[in-house]
């Protein structure tokens, strides 16, 4: 099978207490590494500079080729992780992803910022017979010290999305507010049949009139960049694969667990496929649900 994953990569200063560490990432590496880990065969649309060391990807079976720009560095932030809190600078930005058709058995956009334009995105969704969004790269904006700040949008069309996964502070921007539930449905009104929430340990998914909600165990958080996006192409492959949402909603919960017990910094965190079943099989059996 085949994923079509539509995000920037990255070059990421990372800081963590008194230790930097200097490392690639962004959504397309976390996304496309994951989704190999499920055997996926991964078609990355994504743009990067002459500072990227693409070599990570292709030693992980994934094609770059067209991905690179010679008159424009990669996409850089600095990252400040506090717990499973995070500030965020952006410190360069590539060019825009273009679209390009593909035969994918479906899609993942997850922009870091702004680097998929509303054109390109309704292209995909045409294009595409499963799409899951993350939308934080449609909601971030930069204040004058370059930080990264979340903005109320109501340009953001949902339409032809089957799967979103957000937090509260995302969900916000994207509906006029109210409780978490409350939030969730409003996305769901607006056309998207999988709604993910993710409220730091706590997972829930609406589905119908009925949500289900796993909690990952509580422990020391080292460093939590990417994790959403791992729990994010571990949901999508498995709904691809198993076309179980409970399944696929167990094995997001375990693939970011296994990352968060790794204590691994940057792409290092992204697990093996036998952890994350380990995992999936716990949470399947701890499953709660009610109607709303």
């Amino acid at each position: 099978m085949k994923l079509a994953i539509f995000a920037h990569c990255t070059v990421d200063t990372i800081t963590i207490g008194d230790k930097r560490y200097a490392q690639i990432g962004g959504s397309a590496c976390y996304c496309a590494i994951t989704a190999r880990q499920f055997k996926f065969d991964v078609d990355l649309h994504t743009r990067f500079g002459t500072d990227f060391p693409s070599q990570y990807l292709t030693n992980n079976g994934i094609d770059v080729d067209g991905c690179n720009v010679k008159d424009s560095n990669t996409t850089r932030f600095a990252i400040t992780v506090n717990g499973a809190d995070r500030t965020l600078a952006l410190e360069n930005q590539c060019k825009l992803v273009p679209y390009t058709k593909t035969n994918a058995d479906g899609h993942i956009v997850s922009p870091i910022f702004h680097e998929i334009t509303g054109d390109v995105f309704d292209s995909i969704k045409g294009d595409s017979n499963f799409l899951f969004v993350d939308p934080q790269g449609f909601l971030r904006q930069k204040n004058q010290q370059n930080q990264i700040v979340l903005e109320h949008t109501k340009n953001l069309d949902l339409s032809r999305v089957d799967g979103i996964k957000v937090n509260p502070e995302e969900a916000k921007c994207i509906v006029d507010g109210g409780n978490n539930i409350e939030m969730m449905k409003a996305i769901q009104k607006m056309g998207v049949k999988y709604v993910l929430m993710t409220n730091k340990t706590d997972v829930s998914l609406l589905v119908g009139d009925k949500i289900y909600s796993i909690t990952i165990p509580s422990k020391r958080i080292y460093d939590t960049t990417g994790i959403g996006d791992i729990f994010s192409a571990a949901f999508c492959c498995t709904m691809l694969k198993e076309k179980d949402f409970l399944w696929a909603l167990c094995f997001a919960g375990g693939a970011a667990q296994a990352a968060l017990d790794s204590k691994n910094v940057g792409l290092q965190k992204i697990p093996r496929r036998g952890a994350i079943q380990t995992n999936a099989s716990y949470f399947y059996n701890m499953v709660n649900f009610r109607d709303v």
